[in-house]
């Protein structure tokens, strides 16, 4: 998979704060209605359209996840995007791997990436922007499997969540499935085998599939307000899908729903 520079390290930014490097630089400022764009030698035609953009995926993702009624990012609490000169400019600076081309910083609502970055516009900011709306609801005191936060990231780019149920059915019928409960504990590394990264991303946003299109827009908003309040994961879901006491229960449906 492409992203896996973006995708893997969404553990490790969490709680990040600005780098030292970004409080102490002079940078241009671009502001729309939820974000402020902070750029060095970027056009401003990119500028514009990242801003632009920025907003139409948070109007979609917010609407498309049943979030549009929780607190909105406005005047000192909008989201800041941080556009480096290019790819070595934003490696030496926001301390990541060669090989990434964007992260996200969820608690502090940041973005970070540079304007060749690989499917920037179709990919990298609808997938960060879901992993901060997501916690933003949720909370910080959640306790998620990382393959939901996943899910929901992936989800929200629309190539994701439609192909994602076959490549699933694919891996059911080559006996290659990786059930919920194992999958909770799959740790991706820069590493890891291709087949499974793919894997692994798939049946996250195939999981969130249905249990948005499937099972209602409504049940998953109160499943994320359950989780807001910190209890177990299965808890939540007990408590909002009565049915699925239990991620094993969640699997077996959520299979049958794929091979029926």
């Amino acid at each position: 998979m492409k992203n896996i520079s973006i995708y893997s390290l969404i553990t490790l930014l969490l709680f990040c704060s600005p780098s030292h490097a970004e409080n102490k630089k002079e940078w241009n400022k671009h502001k729309s209605r939820h974000f402020l764009i902070y750029y060095d030698e970027a056009p401003l035609d990119f500028v514009e359209s990242v801003a632009e953009m920025a907003e139409r995926y948070y109007n979609e993702i917010t609407k498309t996840l049943g979030f549009t009624r929780y607190k909105g990012w406005t005047w000192d609490d909008r989201a800041k995007i941080y556009i480096y000169n290019d790819q070595e400019h934003y490696v030496q600076n926001s301390r990541m791997m060669h090989w990434s081309s964007g992260t996200a910083s969820t608690r502090a609502k940041i973005i970070r990436t540079f304007p060749a970055a690989h499917g920037f516009f179709d990919s990298t900011l609808p997938h960060e922007l879901g992993h901060i709306i997501l916690r933003e609801f949720v909370g910080f005191k959640a306790r998620l499997p990382q393959w939901f936060e996943e899910g929901v990231a992936m989800y929200v780019e629309i190539a994701k969540r439609w192909g994602a149920n076959e490549d699933v059915k694919k891996a059911i019928e080559e006996g290659r499935f990786i059930p919920l409960s194992q999958l909770t504990h799959t740790r991706l590394t820069s590493r890891s085998d291709k087949d499974l990264i793919d894997l692994y991303y798939a049946e996250s946003a195939s999981v969130i599939y249905y249990l948005i299109e499937e099972l209602g827009e409504y049940r998953f908003v109160q499943f994320c307000r359950k989780l807001e309040k910190g209890g177990p994961f299965d808890w939540a879901l007990e408590s909002s899908y009565v049915r699925f006491k239990t991620v094993e229960d969640l699997n077996e449906a959520w299979v049958n729903y794929l091979t029926k």
